[in-house]
């Protein structure tokens, strides 16, 4: 049986300082450009850790990371609960990313860091690493849409932090770690339903 080594997937995560994204949202909506860059500056971390969950080229997850802006400067002034724009930036990128994904209808292999494979190294290296990779995305795919969230989050590039976390999914920070536990233990189910064991 092959072994795939998925250890140093995730990271620890801190947190940061509390604020009101809602008022900020607001004054956005009217023209306030300070509004704005406090809005980008704040979740700018959250966004690109979502799009990173997904794996694509860095140039796709650019594109992707300017699509959700977009979307955002689009709808100012009309999200229904504007305490949960973590959570809308969230499932915008992620929307966004999918549909890249699926019309490419594939995604560039890439290592942890998001970059294209080193050519240097040898081919069996990088069609194992690229093997693992598809593995664990289709075992991350068999888990419940609120699970698969949370783990890519935490295994992105860089990674959400907890508060970040706590915001978009909309559970508070200390029930992060325990979840984060118990559904990494689901995901090596998962990869062992299908003979795959994680290395030592």
């Amino acid at each position: 049986m092959r072994k795939h080594h998925f250890r140093g997937t995730l990271a620890v995560l801190s947190a940061h300082s509390t604020f009101d994204s809602a008022a900020s949202l607001r004054a956005a909506a009217n023209g306030d450009a300070a509004a704005w860059r406090w809005i980008v500056d704040r979740y700018s971390r959250l966004v690109w850790a979502t799009v990173r969950g997904h794996r694509l080229a860095d140039a796709d997850a650019a594109d992707v990371v300017q699509t959700t802006w977009l979307r955002l400067v689009e709808s100012l002034g009309r999200i229904d609960d504007p305490d949960r724009l973590g959570a809308w930036l969230v499932t915008t990128a992620r929307r966004e990313a999918l549909r890249v994904i699926a019309s490419s209808a594939r995604t560039v292999p890439t290592d942890d860091h998001g970059e294209l494979p080193d050519p240097q190294r040898p081919l069996e290296h990088r069609l194992l690493v690229h093997e693992r990779d598809t593995l664990l995305r289709e075992a991350l795919a068999r888990l419940p849409e609120s699970q698969q969230l949370l783990l890519r989050l935490l295994a992105a590039d860089p990674p959400a932090t907890y508060e970040e976390i706590s915001i978009a999914l909309d559970m508070p920070i200390g029930s992060i770690g325990p979840l984060r536990r118990r559904y990494l233990d689901r995901l090596r189910n998962e990869l062992a339903a299908s003979g795959i064991t994680e290395a030592q």
